[in-house]
């Protein structure tokens, strides 16, 4: 990217952690104008690295969008801790996002120790998201629970949501970026490619349209992407789900949940590609896939891709 002013341009590398559900994604598609990462009610939505890429006119910010840390139970959910710890010595300035909402959660108090250890650690500001949904009589005492896990760290109230104070917190992010180049060029917003969108895209919608007891049990897998010329995409996915029970109810009486999930899923991937696309989804079960090895080294979980 040509610039005149490129001996002032600043470009660095900002990881963005937390526990899960607490807006680390939605804060991201936030920053960037629209949408490249899932977003869901439900943790656990990102199960594997991201880079959202902002390229502005004195600046190139890559955040990283990391899975939320978590008290892991499988090897899936080890492989998510991972990830998400793997970007944060390599920063340049780390966003430990809370849920100002709720009081901090044991997941909290351990990921604020993990960012102590680090050695020669990146400046950490405190992001304290949903501030909308707190009544202000509550907000300081609240802040200050959260401000007593890292003391030095600047804490920023905001809502990734509502855009409250999200360009305060643009501001304190580009004052500690290094100076140099970009990394990346100037029109592109994300690592992934399309078909890798896509499946986060369909398992969004399984999360919003399914039982508690389903979503983490379900992988998403692209079995075919084509491009057909002016008739758009055309994409076949299959649902990995853990039971046979599971299958019953993604797929739901006479199609009808699986045709949901498809719709939802059509509409949020051609918003992001901006063309007409084609999805036919299926149903599968592998039981206990989150345990399994072979089958994850087949996904890009815990930032592994093969």
């Amino acid at each position: 990217m040509e610039n005149p002013e490129q001996n002032n341009f600043k470009s660095g590398f900002v990881a963005v952690v937390g526990r899960p559900n607490v807006g680390k994604s939605t804060l991201i598609n936030r920053f960037l104008g629209q949408k490249i990462a899932a977003v869901s009610p439900k943790p656990q939505t990102t199960r594997h690295q991201q880079l959202g890429i902002l390229t502005l006119g004195e600046a190139q910010i890559i955040f990283t969008d990391t899975p939320g840390m978590h008290l892991a139970h499988t090897k899936l959910g080890e492989r998510m801790n991972q990830a998400a710890e793997n970007p944060l010595a390599d920063s340049d300035a780390i966003l430990f996002l809370v849920d100002l909402s709720q009081a901090p959660h044991e997941e909290d108090h351990i990921l604020a120790e993990k960012l102590k250890a680090l050695r020669e650690a990146p400046p950490v500001l405190m992001v304290l998201n949903k501030v909308d949904m707190l009544e202000a009589e509550s907000l300081e005492g609240r802040q200050s629970r959260y401000q007593a896990l890292l003391p030095e760290a600047q804490a920023i109230p905001i809502s990734a949501t509502e855009g409250h104070n999200i360009a305060e917190l643009l501001e304190v992010i580009l004052a500690h970026l290094p100076p140099g180049p970009p990394f990346y060029p100037e029109d592109q917003i994300t690592d992934l490619y399309e078909r890798d969108i896509a499946a986060d895209l369909i398992r969004e919608a399984a999360l919003n349209n399914l039982q508690d007891e389903v979503p983490h049990g379900i992988a998403v897998r692209i079995d075919e992407f084509t491009e057909r010329g002016e008739d758009g995409a055309y994409i076949e996915a299959t649902l990995f789900v853990e039971r046979e029970s599971h299958k019953g109810i993604v797929i739901g009486a006479g199609g009808e949940m699986i045709k949901t999930i498809s719709t939802q899923a059509r509409k949020e991937i051609e918003k992001m590609s901006g063309r007409k696309v084609f999805l036919r989804l299926r149903a599968k079960v592998r039981k206990n896939w989150r345990n399994d090895d072979f089958f994850l080294k087949s996904f890009t979980f815990g930032g592994e891709q093969e």
